[in-house]
């Protein structure tokens, strides 16, 4: 789970209500029923209006998937990877024709399957970038989902205020309490429209979009990572490449673990200490 997403949301609804309660005010003044429908209601009924009911019908998917997304190691990945280029160097490219059921990442075993099919590199990055070209289109569309969500949402509240204030204006002449509490409830329509657009949807899409540029990231080192292992690269230097997605201290991180992996286990036993004779 990406707990900055539940972070955030709650942060951000305990500081605004908070503040409103700290003010004297209470949560029943703003559980206005009607003006939540409308704002609520009307967001939903123009992004079906502005979309196709596919694209509406991903929107429960979609909110899941900013919450919890796939998760995938890219560490794991570049070891993985560099593991293939060793053993494609050793038995070719047909070697790894038994290893495919130990890839977990569907983009990656794709790639795999092409080069085993004989494809060539200029086959293979084609390939890649077409796939990439595509997952790229799909997920912009669901990212404008939640922004048409965000425009709607204060548009809706503006809609419902005005509903407020011509039902207040019909109550002109009433007594100044019912007038004063039909104005009030004409603004709480705005505030809904405004906290949902700011707190839900908009940083709804935000977070989708991050998740994409990760991905974007993942898939660019999976794709470099097979056009090396086609290419028969060493597996130090199909390493070396991919870590260069990674920040610095994360390559020294990776970079020690392999060494230490790749020492013989007389080397490893000899350094270590001596353990003391016990009387």
């Amino acid at each position: 789970m990406k707990a900055s997403t539940l972070i955030g949301i709650v942060l951000g609804t305990l500081a605004i209500f908070g503040s409103f309660m700290l003010e004297g005010g209470t949560f029943d003044s703003l559980w206005v029923l009607p003006a939540i429908v409308i704002v609520l209601g009307g967001t939903l009924a123009a992004t079906l209006a502005g979309s196709s009911f596919e694209q509406f019908k991903r929107i429960p998917r979609l909110i899941s998937i900013a919450f919890f997304p796939p998760k995938f190691e890219i560490q794991a990945i570049i070891n993985q990877i560099v593991n293939f280029s060793a053993i494609a160097r050793r038995e070719g490219i047909l070697g790894l024709e038994r290893r495919k059921e130990e890839i977990k990442h569907p983009f990656l075993r794709k790639l795999l399957e092409v080069s085993i099919d004989g494809a060539d590199p200029a086959a293979l990055l084609q390939t890649a970038e077409t796939d990439m070209d595509f997952i790229t289109e799909r997920h912009l569309a669901n990212i404008s989902l939640f922004t048409k969500m965000g425009g709607y949402s204060p548009t809706m509240g503006i809609i419902g205020t005005v509903m407020g204030l011509i039902s207040s204006l019909a109550a002109a002449g009433s007594e100044p309490t019912v007038l004063i509490h039909h104005i009030a409830t004409a603004f709480i329509a705005t505030m809904w429209g405004i906290f949902m657009a700011n707190i839900i949807w908009l940083p709804l899409g935000d977070k989708l979009r991050t998740l994409h540029s990760e991905e974007m990231q993942l898939l660019h080192v999976i794709t470099s990572g097979v056009h090396s292992v086609q290419l028969g690269e060493t597996p130090t230097v199909v390493r070396a490449k991919l870590m260069s997605a990674l920040p610095l201290s994360q390559q020294m991180r990776m970079l020690k673990q392999s060494l230490t992996s790749s020492l013989p286990k007389q080397v490893v036993t000899a350094a270590a200490p001596a353990p003391v004779n016990q009387p």
